[in-house]
Order: C-alpha cells, then structure tokens, then sequence
C-alpha cells in the first residue's frame, strides 16, 4: 500500500537500486502557467485605467457599505492578480525532477523569507492596512516566480555550457 507522503520510493532489486519517477503533488498541469500570466497581464490595463473604465475611486462619494463600489474594485482585481500569479507560480514544468523540486522548495522557502522581511517592515512604518494587506498577498508570489524562473535559467545556463 502506497502511502500519500511517498514522492519517491527506492526498491531494491538484485541488490541494485531501482529508482521510480518522481510524482509531484498538488501542482497544476503545465499549460495552467500560460493562463497565471494571462490574467496577470490582464490585471494590470484594468487597474492602470480605471478611470477612464468608469471607476473613478477618488471623485465617487464615500460609500461606507461593505459592497461598496472602491471595494469590489479592490476585491475584485486583486483577486484577479492573486489567482493568476498562484496558478502560474504552482504549474508543472516540462520537466518536473528532483533539481526542480529542490529548486521550488528553496524558492518558496526565499520567498516566504522575504514575505515576512516586508510584513515588519511595513507595520512598523505604515499605518495602512489595505495596503499591507495587499503586499502580504502578492510579494511572496512575485518573489517565488522571479527567483523560481531565474534559478532555473541559471541551471540551464550551466548546461549549456
């Protein structure tokens, strides 16, 4: 029987290891990181012109309502960039190996690091909740895709020469 935490069992044969494919979990498949950057690059023109859209925050009346119009705006687009850098942070490679496993553990253990740097240093100099609220969601993700993508450039490079 096959326990759930096994990611990669060595049986011996004869005496010789016989190693078996790695099978990642929870990950999604590898065109699903095509579609996380789609909606990335969608976010951005929406929330860059979103007053020629039609949502002018700053001339609207303050509205203190839960479903307020600033606040579904906010929910909405940034819901929008966190699915969109989640699914293209956590999508397969072409190739999923042990080199890039260790490479997507050290960079989600470099991104929650640096997560954690911003978190203190923006509650001890600012005041605005919505806003750390807002780093606290996207910083880990934005660090773990740069770093993730740059590790692995790097190994490629490596190869090449």
């Amino acid at each position: 029987m096959s326990n759930i935490f096994d990611i990669c069992k060595v049986c011996f044969t004869f005496g010789k290891p016989n190693l078996t494919i790695m099978k990642p979990l929870f990950l999604f498949p590898y065109w699903c990181r095509y579609l996380g950057y789609i909606l990335v690059v969608v976010h951005i023109p929406i929330v860059l012109y979103k007053n020629e859209i039609g949502f002018d925050l700053h001339g609207a009346p303050a509205d203190t309502g839960i479903f307020n119009s600033r606040h579904v705006f906010f929910i909405s687009t940034t819901l929008l960039m966190a699915v969109g850098l989640f699914i293209a942070a956590f999508s397969k490679e072409k190739i999923e190996d042990e080199q890039i496993v260790q490479l997507r553990l050290d960079s989600l253990q470099w991104a929650v690091y640096v997560n954690y740097l911003f978190l203190i240093i923006s509650l001890v100099f600012s005041t605005d909740t919505e806003h750390i609220l807002f780093l606290n969601l996207l910083v880990p993700l934005v660090f773990f895709i740069i770093r993730f993508r740059w590790k692995i450039f790097r190994n490629n490079r490596l190869i090449k020469e």
